[in-house]
C-alpha cells in the first residue's frame, strides 16, 4: 500500500515546482535552523489560512466537509476530525509536503499546523493549541491535535 500512496503523492506534486521547491527547502536548511523553519511554516500556514477562510461551522461534520472541499479545491489530500478523550485528533492525509524534500518533513507540517490552529481559533477555540502529534508517515498521514494547556 505504501508504494501506491507514494505513486499518487508524487503524481500530485506539479513537475513544475518538484525542483524548485527541493532547493527552496535546501536553502532553507542551511540558513535557518529547525525550530525557525518550523514557526516559519506555522505563520505561512496562519496566511494560507487568513487569506482562506473557512464558513462557519455548527457541527464537526461542516468543519470535516469545509476543510476537506478547501484541500479538494486545492489539491493537498483531506482531513479527518476524530473526537478524543481531552483532544481532538486532526489526521491530514496527501498533502504534498514531500515536494520539498524528505528531510524537509521534519518541519515542513508546521504549515498545516498554523493553517488549522488559525481556522479553529478564528472559529470559536480560544485557548486551545493545535500541536503535531506525529511525523508524515508512511501513509502520508500526519497527526495534529487540538487541546487545551499544550506548549
Amino acid at each position: 500500500m505504501v508504494a501506491i500512496f507514494d505513486y499518487l503523492l508524487e503524481r500530485q506534486i506539479s513537475v513544475q515546482w518538484r525542483g524548485v521547491l527541493a532547493a527552496l527547502a535546501e536553502e532553507f536548511e542551511a540558513q535557518i535552523g529547525q525550530s525557525e523553519l518550523r514557526q516559519l511554516m506555522n505563520r505561512i500556514g496562519r496566511r494560507f489560512a487568513d487569506a482562506h477562510p473557512l464558513p462557519a461551522c455548527e457541527s464537526m461534520a461542516e468543519l470535516v466537509d469545509s476543510l476537506n472541499a478547501l484541500w479538494r479545491d486545492t489539491d493537498w489530500g483531506f482531513v479527518a476530525i476524530a473526537e478524543k478523550p481531552g483532544y481532538l485528533s486532526i489526521t491530514h492525509y496527501c498533502a504534498p509536503l514531500p515536494a520539498f524534500g524528505a528531510r524537509a518533513l521534519t518541519w515542513s507540517p508546521a504549515f498545516l499546523e498554523g493553517a488549522y490552529q488559525q481556522w479553529l481559533g478564528a472559529l470559536g477555540a480560544q485557548g486551545l493549541a493545535v500541536k503535531q502529534a506525529g511525523e508524515f508517515d508512511e501513509n502520508s498521514a500526519v497527526e495534529f491535535r487540538l487541546a487545551r494547556g499544550m506548549p
